[in-house]
């Protein structure tokens, strides 16, 4: 955790097309186009200052940093298909190469293969399955102190990881919980994971005055603005003032350890808007919150370091902090500095998360892990404000055609119905009028 204070994806599958039968011989109308992965996620309207970033950091070339952003949004996807097909025998996925173009998908069961590779991915069998592996992750959660600081399942070594900041501190905590060392790669760190505590995703704001940390992403709540940012960046009650030291607002909720995630409601004197803070200052607009595979590129932003970009390591990785362990987090090779808690993280145009805590500086390198975006509006009934479509209906709003409604938070495995038809969500997100089930197989798959 890094804190400041102020004295120091439904359908390669589907989109083959839908025959209908004529009749008198008559040609039957083609069927709608349904939009790809990467045209529903809006990968062509990545700002300018997002793909500079991303060469930078990540050594691409423009060319490249384009392709990557839609084969990401493509294989996000696919790997959610693909996910909800295996089933039990799901052991997790991942991009590859410097434009992302490489989809890798591991299952324990040998005849999942060719299905795997139909979809154009590679397919990798392995013995674990995620859910085994995230089980024992579990377990070693209740029972992790600081010497063994981050736990994460990787998917490509299909191992449990432990990293130990003494030696020994991993066998005694697998011995302690009577985990089977086989499950688990031990790693070595220097590092010791901290907060980064210190309305436009990235910018500053202040706590009672004194700590400081950053915007993750505007919303609102009914006729409520506000954002979403760290837990740990303040409690209920806490008062900010922002960027400009004007007044703010306050904390309204939040939770920290366990997880780390809060928002915070603004006065009528701020607005929402659908931008975080890019290169220069420069606005990046949001546009949905879909949460992208390991391997993805994913920038962010806060109000000490600016805007850094890297990829994404793990998901549902767990951390100890000094002050507690938190869970479901994400790891990532992005650098942060104290100051930066509670600021965006972005994926092309798809709010990933707020940034928690992590190891390192932008001057050397270091390990930073977000909050992912998606449990924090479902926990606070918030809508992500985004560019380029109506938000629709708040949560639980009725919504004509079915049981889906604009403003919902669903999660992978989600059951909805619209237009007479039941549908399964494949990608977790925000949903958004523009993103019914049918028009956006990226997200839902009809069942």
């Amino acid at each position: 955790m890094l804190k400041r204070h102020a004295r120091a994806a439904c359908t390669a599958l589907a989109a083959a097309g839908l025959l209908l039968a004529g009749t008198g011989g008559a040609t039957a109308d083609p069927a709608p186009a349904v939009p790809s992965a990467a045209a529903t996620l809006r990968t062509a309207d990545a700002a300018p200052e997002l793909l500079a970033a991303m060469q930078r950091d990540l050594g691409l070339t423009p060319t490249q940093a384009k392709a990557r952003l839609a084969h990401e949004a493509e294989a996000g996807a696919t790997a959610a298909r693909l996910r909800d097909r295996l089933g039990a025998a799901f052991a997790g996925a991942w991009v590859d190469g410097a434009d992302s173009a490489v989809l890798t998908v591991a299952t324990t069961r040998a005849a999942d293969t060719a299905a795997i590779r139909a979809t154009g991915a590679r397919a990798k069998l392995v013995t674990r399955t995620l859910a085994d592996l995230d089980g024992a992750r579990a377990a070693l959660d209740r029972a992790a102190g600081p010497a063994t600081p981050v736990r994460y399942v990787d998917p490509r070594s299909n191992t449990l990881v432990v990293e130990e900041a003494e030696a020994g501190a991993a066998a005694r905590l697998l011995a302690a919980t009577g985990t089977d060392a086989a499950l688990v790669t031990v790693v070595r760190t220097a590092e010791a994971p901290r907060p980064l505590y210190y309305l436009r995703g990235g910018d500053a704001y202040y706590m009672n005055g004194s700590g400081r940390c950053s915007v993750g992403f505007p919303v609102t709540k009914g006729t409520v603005n506000g954002f979403a940012t760290a837990g740990h960046c303040g409690r209920a009650g806490t008062t900010t003032t922002g960027f400009n030291q004007v007044a703010q607002g306050s904390f309204q909720a939040s939770v920290f350890p366990g997880n780390d995630m809060a928002w915070v409601a603004a006065n009528a004197n701020w607005s929402s808007t659908p931008f975080v803070k890019g290169s220069g200052g420069a606005n990046v607009q949001v546009a949905g919150s879909v949460l992208q595979p390991v391997g993805a590129s994913v920038c962010r932003s806060g109000s000490t370091t600016g805007w850094h970009c890297g990829t994404i390591q793990q998901h549902n990785t767990s951390v100890t902090y000094p002050e507690g362990t938190i869970s479901g987090v994400t790891r990532t090779t992005v650098c942060a500095e104290p100051g930066d808690s509670g600021g965006s993280y972005i994926s092309g145009s798809q709010a990933q998360g707020v940034t928690s805590g992590g190891s390192g500086n932008c001057s050397s390198g270091g390990t930073t892990f977000f909050q992912p975006l998606n449990p924090i509006l479902s926990a606070y009934g918030l809508t992500l404000k985004v560019s380029g479509s109506d938000p629709g209906p708040g949560p639980g709003e009725p919504e004509p055609g079915g049981t889906w409604k604009a403003g919902t938070v669903y999660a992978a495995g989600a059951t909805v119905t619209h237009g007479g038809s039941t549908y399964r969500c494949i990608q977790g997100h925000q949903a958004q009028t523009g993103w019914e089930p049918p028009n956006v197989p990226a997200l839902w798959q009809r069942v």
